[in-house]
């Protein structure tokens, strides 16, 4: 039977956060570190300390060594940290399938691989022409345009015009560019192909680096690519994504 959970006294927060410290110190020293090592590298006072590693210790988090001299860290401490390092199961497809459901556009989802996009999630219900020049004219595409602003050494002057709307004027693009450093989407109108536009946000990894985008792609004047409703779904979803299949830009 389960006791009745005890309300925290005053004292009881700062002893938890001080059990922890112990944990982390005893993890930097090692197996086999003192007592008193411990507790100076955790800056406790000794006998605050003591009473702290004998609690670690009955609880699990801590082992004595064999012959008593030291501390290891315990079943339950190995535990916690393995549990963090399982991958968490989530399925691209299906929260792109979520998305494609709310939108009457083309949703695609885009890696970057090697300073090259690769379409690695195409919408089944919207055919995508012109599919070589997205990935590869950079300057021109949404897609290409998030990588862009991390990799500006892609860029591949002079500026090649594919319609009449594409932007050929290295300081318009670079003012583009800019923008979404500062976290505006990318966006292109007739640029890769006259009467579509596109807006995508980037996939980022764990230290916010673009790994990919996320863009919806659809005819010019339905599409619009300044919808802030549109914007918001976007990089709701593309926060949602697991990243270990879309390969960092190398």
């Amino acid at each position: 039977m389960v006791g009745r959970t005890r309300d925290l006294g005053g004292h009881e927060p700062r002893a938890v956060q001080r059990a922890l410290t112990l944990l982390e110190a005893a993890a930097r020293l090692g197996s086999g570190a003192t007592a008193k090592d411990i507790a100076a590298m955790a800056q406790i006072p000794p006998a605050t300390a003591y009473r702290l590693l004998n609690i670690l210790v009955a609880d699990g988090y801590l082992v004595r060594i064999a012959d008593l001299s030291g501390f290891a860290l315990g079943r339950r401490t190995r535990e916690l940290a393995g549990a963090a390092l399982e991958p968490t199961s989530i399925d691209n497809s299906l929260i792109l399938a979520e998305l494609r459901d709310q939108l009457r556009y083309g949703v695609y989802l885009a890696s970057y691989v090697g300073g090259k996009v690769q379409l690695i999630d195409r919408d089944p219900d919207h055919e995508l022409s012109g599919e070589r020049t997205v990935v590869s004219a950079l300057h021109a595409s949404a897609i290409g345009k998030i990588l862009l602003s991390a990799r500006p050494e892609l860029l591949d002057v002079p500026l090649r015009r594919i319609t009449a709307r594409t932007v050929t004027d290295t300081d318009q693009l670079e003012c583009e560019l800019s923008l979404i450093r500062r976290g505006e989407p990318a966006r292109e109108v007739d640029e890769v192909r006259l009467g579509r536009s596109a807006i995508a946000v980037p996939v980022l990894d764990v230290d916010r680096s673009p790994v990919g985008a996320l863009t919806a792609i659809g005819p010019t004047g339905r599409l619009a690519v300044l919808d802030p409703d549109l914007e918001y779904l976007l990089r709701d979803y593309a926060g949602r994504l697991a990243t270990p299949a879309i390969s960092r830009a190398g």
